[in-house]
């Protein structure tokens, strides 16, 4: 979920370079409809351009509970969303995206799946 649509494009490239694929929406009610309509293997929030707080993503997490959460921000520090962090995201990168973790995200959550 990205309202940012350069960064979005970033991000999709960087997901397919590593075979995956990648779906963009703008926000939390977009997101809702479409992991309604299909299944994914996570969810990417990027923080600074979406609005979110601690209800939102624990709706989320609750609405879609096989679904992992990865966030990015520019920030290392969102205390604002500390108990989503705790409780409901799988893990939290840093901008610019470094595309080698993103990567051992992504398969650690596969593995996981497994």
């Amino acid at each position: 979920m990205n309202a940012d649509p350069e960064e979005s494009t970033g991000i999709s490239f960087l997901l397919k370079e590593a075979d995956f694929s990648a779906h963009s929406v703008g926000s939390p009610s977009e997101l809702k409809k479409r992991l309604k309509e299909a299944s994914f293997m996570a969810v990417i929030i990027d923080l600074d351009s979406v609005a979110v707080d601690n209800r939102t993503i624990r709706d989320l997490a609750s609405q879609f509970p096989t679904i992992p959460f990865l966030c990015l921000s520019k920030e290392r520090f969102h205390p604002e969303l500390k108990d989503s962090i705790r409780d409901h995201i799988y893990a939290c990168l840093t901008k610019p995206i470094d595309s080698e973790e993103l990567n051992f995200w992504l398969k650690s959550i596969q593995e996981d799946k497994v």
